[in-house]
């Protein structure tokens, strides 16, 4: 958006633009797109688990390798830790930077809790012969949840530059505006994970 100012011209007003814009909308705007192409992704990598994750090739089915209490405790790690994200906000929204911080630092140490879960049952499920190589269902499904993986990995190292920002240069506006980048980021990260939880590995397990 630019600002409109005007000069009076022989007692009539001439509007131009001083060229200041507000930089929030753009880069919410371009982050939205972002997040459009990341849901491209894993629309196309949920259509292949739906087309492969029944070609067992004569190996394990869902139902024989996964642990559900298991995975139902990584997925609640991941929805307190997108509460927490909230908490945060609440924080920034308030300019208490103590807070946000704190909450950032809870919120960082449930999504390294959720990957440790989840390399932990992909070295479980390699070491026990059920590699992504055994079957077109365990590749398509090492490539879908390895893929969200590798996101809130990708999440945790912004998270943690995003602390050390907000330390060094408090709540600017800058620094506001990366963290509802973030947010977006991690909600969305939330909502993808309920879809793997539900698709992949509560319809995995029905005969």
């Amino acid at each position: 958006m630019h600002n409109a100012s005007t000069l009076s011209l022989n007692g009539a007003p001439v509007f131009y633009d001083n060229g200041d814009h507000h930089p929030q909308q753009g880069t919410l705007l371009g982050f939205w797109l972002y997040l459009m192409s990341d849901c491209l992704i894993f629309a196309v990598l949920f259509a292949v688990y739906a087309v492969l994750g029944r070609s067992y090739a004569a190996g394990p089915s869902g139902a024989d390798l996964f642990d559900l209490p298991l995975v139902a405790a990584n997925t609640a790690l991941l929805l307190f830790s997108s509460i927490t994200y909230g908490f945060a906000m609440i924080g920034m929204q308030h300019g208490r930077q103590k807070a946000v911080l704190g909450w950032l630092a809870i919120t960082g140490l449930l999504g390294l809790g959720f990957l440790g879960i989840e390399l932990f049952e992909f070295s479980h499920l390699i070491h026990e012969g059920a590699g992504p190589q055994r079957s077109a269902f365990l590749s398509s499904f090492f490539t879908l949840v390895g893929t969200h993986g590798l996101h809130v990995t990708f999440g945790i190292i912004w998270l943690v530059t995003l602390m050390l920002q907000v330390r060094k240069l408090g709540l600017i506006p800058e620094n506001k505006r990366r963290l509802m980048c973030l947010s977006m980021f991690w909600h969305f990260l939330d909502v993808v994970w309920i879809g793997v939880f539900t698709f992949v590995y509560l319809m995995g397990v029905l005969p």
